[in-house]
């Protein structure tokens, strides 16, 4: 009886292999076609492949947990004025989103106590690119433009259509 049943899983066990052989000449065989469409597809057609495989991580990307994070990390003497996505991108397993962002202040101070607040909260990556002094008849502040990296806690499946877009040069 332990013959047999020993018998019966080699046997499941050569039958899987097999399968398992086979399941891999099928997957071969579409990756060869699919880099064949790849190669017939027109510049314009595959930056519109692109841009489509980002429209779909975009709207996979948590933008209340985006403005929830910043807000942790604004203090009160500096006001958000400006947010532009510049990517959206997956990094292993987590979503990165480049923004160009720019806050509204009168004391320079609060800005670089918001700099590193956001460099130190592990979510984001925050670089001052710029500042532009404004004067009205009521006050006088500088907008500062900040280039930021955010990286939020949790990450999307690892089969996301981005990741397309990533492999096609859709990311940094």
């Amino acid at each position: 009886m332990c013959f047999a049943k020993l018998r019966n899983i080699r046997e499941d066990n050569e039958l899987a292999k097999k399968q398992i052989a086979d399941i891999e000449v099928q997957v071969k065989e579409l990756d060869n076609k699919g880099q064949l469409v790849q190669e017939e597809l027109t510049p314009e057609q595959r930056a519109l492949l692109i841009g489509a495989h980002k429209l779909v991580a975009n709207k996979s990307f948590g933008w209340s947990k985006l403005f929830s994070d910043l807000e942790g990390v604004l203090p009160n003497s500096v006001s958000a004025s400006r947010i532009s996505v510049e990517n959206i991108f997956k990094d292993g397993d987590r979503v990165r989103a480049e923004l160009d962002f720019a806050v509204l202040s009168n004391d320079y101070q609060s800005v670089a106590v918001m700099i590193d607040s956001m460099n130190n909260s592990g979510v984001f990556k925050a670089e001052l690119r710029g500042q532009d002094r404004q004067k009205t008849e009521r006050s006088t502040y500088t907008e500062y433009t900040l280039h930021l990296i955010y990286t939020p806690y949790y990450s999307l499946p690892t089969n996301n259509p981005s990741d397309l877009a990533q492999q096609q040069g859709g990311s940094q």
